[in-house]
């Protein structure tokens, strides 16, 4: 695991235990026990859905007579009814937080039954609660999401106004030269590994290795994964590398990111969001990410190949099903590229 992902990780620890103080004291015991089979962010994702179970309880029914969250039992908890969860994952539809509004499709409440569910589950089998009632309750039904990416003329396109800038605001404009190598070079490495977002934050300049044409990414779950491009990323990322090393404003930093923010610190993850958005929107009017990027990686790969393993592999998907379901669409396509392919009656001569 890198440094980077290591200390995400701290961060994410810490702020778990400073949510702790404000949850059931129980739930401390939730946390340890799954530690070892969840990571940290999963772990702190739980914490903030199980707060807004909590606080729905007390506030929203007169079944949980409790001043504050922290004031629930696990008499309450033997108490809650499928009922009340079902209720719930209709109030998280549309909801207010300290005047904040808040909504959830179908699947944010997906996630929030199964942070529900993991909670009920791992209290019934240590015998804290008499029965697990979330159990009782359906899964929202999720629909397929349309697949979003860019087609070939885009990506042209889209490279194209990075190098020249020519479709950026006059305020945008001032900062162009300081950046359009770094930003031209996160594109490229989108478009060309289909590196996830977070792959990419945390990379190091020594990842790189240009004799191999490859670096080291940390993928989800901690495992270290060598990943390779192109001759055409290498020419983006060394001529970008180049510019960084010479530059004298980075001169005296010794961050080993390999994307540095204008302040000379590691790129975050909401300003690599913001350049995409930056970049891709005088390109087209589609709502472009960097997953949408990924995806745009994926497909082409896919094209190119037709083997969905090949492109599961590459992209770090832990269960192909999840890359036959993005990629749909592309079998539909050549499904219907090879339907002629067979003919049935043949002609005499032949």
């Amino acid at each position: 695991m890198s440094s980077y992902h290591r200390e995400r990780d701290i961060q994410n620890v810490t702020k778990l235990r400073e949510l702790l103080t404000r949850l059931p004291p129980f739930c401390t015991q939730f946390f340890i026990g799954i530690e070892p089979t969840t990571a940290p962010l999963t772990r702190l994702n739980y914490a903030r859905d199980l707060q807004i179970f909590f606080d729905y309880l007390i506030t929203e029914t007169a079944d949980f007579n409790r001043d504050t969250v922290r004031d629930l039992t696990l008499d309450d908890m033997a108490r809650v009814k499928a009922s009340h969860i079902e209720y719930f994952l209709s109030y998280v539809t549309y909801y207010t937080v300290q005047k904040d509004k808040r909504t959830n499709g179908e699947r944010g409440k997906a996630r929030k039954l199964a942070s529900i569910r993991s909670f009920f589950k791992f209290l019934y089998k240590k015998d804290l609660i008499p029965q697990n009632v979330s159990e009782k309750i359906d899964t929202p039904k999720l629909h397929d999401r349309e697949i979003i990416r860019l087609d070939s003329g885009e990506v042209t396109e889209l490279l194209s106004e990075v190098e020249s800038g020519d479709k950026l605001s006059a305020g945008e404009r001032r900062f162009y030269n300081c950046t359009h190598l770094r930003d031209e070079a996160i594109l490229t490495l989108f478009l060309g590994t289909g590196i996830r977002i977070s792959e990419l934050v945390g990379l190091n300049m020594d990842d790189v290795d240009f004799k191999l044409n490859s670096f080291a990414v940390t993928r989800k779950g901690g495992n270290r994964t060598v990943l390779y491009f192109s001759p055409e990323v290498s020419g983006v990322l060394q001529a970008y590398l180049e510019e960084r090393l010479n530059n004298p404003k980075y001169k005296d930093i010794n961050d080993p990111a390999l994307f540095l923010s204008l302040q000379g610190r590691r790129i975050s993850t909401r300003a690599v969001q913001d350049l995409v958005k930056k970049h891709s929107r005088g390109v087209t009017q589609k709502h472009i990410t960097p997953h949408k990027l990924r995806s745009t990686f994926g497909t082409e790969l896919y094209r190119q190949t037709h083997d969905i393993y090949i492109v599961a592999d590459v992209l770090g998907h832990s269960d192909v099903n999840t890359t036959r379901k993005h990629y749909a669409a592309i079998s539909e396509d050549m499904r219907k590229a090879v339907a002629s392919a067979v003919s049935l009656r043949k002609d005499e001569d032949e």
